[in-house]
């Protein structure tokens, strides 16, 4: 009798696999790695010098699955967008299970793609897991000579204990591969004056904003609605874009004399 009930416990656990879960917030990702470095080299490679350069927006799809899906086969219909950058919230909490699926998700576009860190993907050990799987939570690319510079704003995360924003990364974006590029793009997740941006260096952050070569824009995600709004009253435009929820998204079409913006509805 007792060998046939260790048999028998044998035979359960080797034929339920789920019975046993790893801890949701364990950082042991399963699949596609280090995603921004792979997909910024092809953006530099393919686009160096496109033009016009055509960039879709999008963000926070938290657990709206459904709507990211259809959010991404919209995309993929699309024949005339470049590249894609998402502004953060690929996830609501932060576990791998959400990091994974969000990420399979955007691994059907059929576009390569950039993806910034929100403050939802912070929870628990999510900005561990964003590392494994996109990288670094600041960095930037170049297209078209315009350079994307992707910063961290999420400071609430950090107890308001880290340099968020990093301005000791703007300054060596500012002069850094200057060769290259002489128009710029700031892309965060969370605005000026939203809760998770801190108050103190709200000034400090406009005056940086100066110093970057031909200014053209900023974009941003967090407050889950499409809005085009003069933050600081200087006649510089803050794009903010909209959650998967609100199905619709912004294509920003870029040529040698400046800019142009749509919001898609899908």
């Amino acid at each position: 009798m007792r060998k046939l009930f260790i048999g028998l416990s044998i035979l359960l656990y080797l034929s339920c696999d789920d019975v046993f879960q790893t801890h949701p917030y364990d950082v042991n990702i399963k699949g596609e790695k280090n995603l921004n470095a792979k997909n910024m080299a092809i953006i530099e490679e393919a686009f160096a010098n496109k033009n016009p350069l055509r960039v879709a927006f999008i963000s926070d799809n938290h657990l709206w699955q459904s709507d990211f899906r259809d959010e991404i086969s919209d995309l993929n219909k699309r024949t005339d967008v470049d590249f894609v950058v998402h502004c953060g919230d690929l996830t609501d909490t932060g576990t791998n299970k959400e990091f994974e699926w969000s990420r399979d998700i955007l691994c059907m576009l059929n576009h390569p793609f950039v993806t910034l860190i929100g403050n939802h993907d912070f929870l628990g050990t999510g900005d561990q897991a964003y590392d494994v799987i996109y990288g670094e939570k600041n960095f930037s690319f170049i297209a078209n000579r315009i350079k994307f510079v992707c910063i961290n704003t999420n400071a609430t995360e950090y107890n308001y204990m880290a340099a968020v924003p990093d301005f000791n990364f703007m300054e060596e974006e500012m002069v850094k591969d200057a060769d290259r590029f002489d128009r710029t793009i700031i892309i965060m997740h969370a605005p000026p004056y939203s809760d998770q941006f801190p108050d103190n260096v709200v000034k400090a952050f406009r005056r940086y904003l100066d110093f970057f070569p031909g200014l053209i824009c900023c974009v941003y995600g967090h407050v889950h609605r499409n809005e085009v709004k003069d933050i600081y009253n200087d006649g510089l435009l803050f794009y903010g874009i909209d959650s998967a929820e609100g199905r619709n998204y912004r294509i920003f079409t870029f040529t040698a004399d400046g800019y142009e913006t749509e919001q898609i509805d899908y």
